[in-house]
């Protein structure tokens, strides 16, 4: 969890990577552990607990996140010199459900760069080999930190 803690700004309960599996010139990968003492677990379906689609979202984004600082840190740059924002979200679809036990694979691959905007495609797999969610999104490299 620490290399995660030094790669993004987020931090529990609003982390949804549990650790980077790989990280290469063209994606990054992480793992997530999908807990039953959640807490949008107990709203979300009392009894019959579903993964919100837009926590599977985010999951994607920090490793995009990820990627992207990993990414300017091999260009010489630093964790501290910019922050990953979302900034656009493309062509989500939700393909099998995610519940209490699932181990996931959540990928994010590099498309094209303009400017300080990045475009990704990003995937969230089951660990029954099963993929949750297919997405396509931007994040902006933000210098300044407020």
């Amino acid at each position: 969890m620490n290399e995660v803690y030094r790669t993004i700004p987020h931090r529990p309960p609003f982390l949804f990577v549990d650790e980077i599996v790989e990280v290469t010139d063209d994606y990054a990968v992480t793992k997530r552990d999908v807990r039953a003492d959640e807490p949008h677990f107990e709203g979300h379906y009392p009894g019959n607990p579903i993964m919100p689609g837009v926590l599977l979202c985010e999951a994607v984004f920090q490793t995009g996140a990820i990627y992207l600082v990993e990414k300017l840190i091999r260009e010489g740059g630093s964790a501290e010199d910019a922050t990953p924002i979302l900034s656009r979200i493309k062509e989500a679809k939700f393909k099998n459900m995610v519940k209490p036990g699932d181990t996931l694979t959540i990928e994010a691959r590099f498309k094209e760069s303009l400017g300080k905007f990045h475009f990704l495609r990003g995937t969230v797999k089951r660990n029954d080999g099963k993929l949750a969610l297919a997405i396509d999104f931007a994040l902006a490299l933000i210098k300044e930190r407020n």
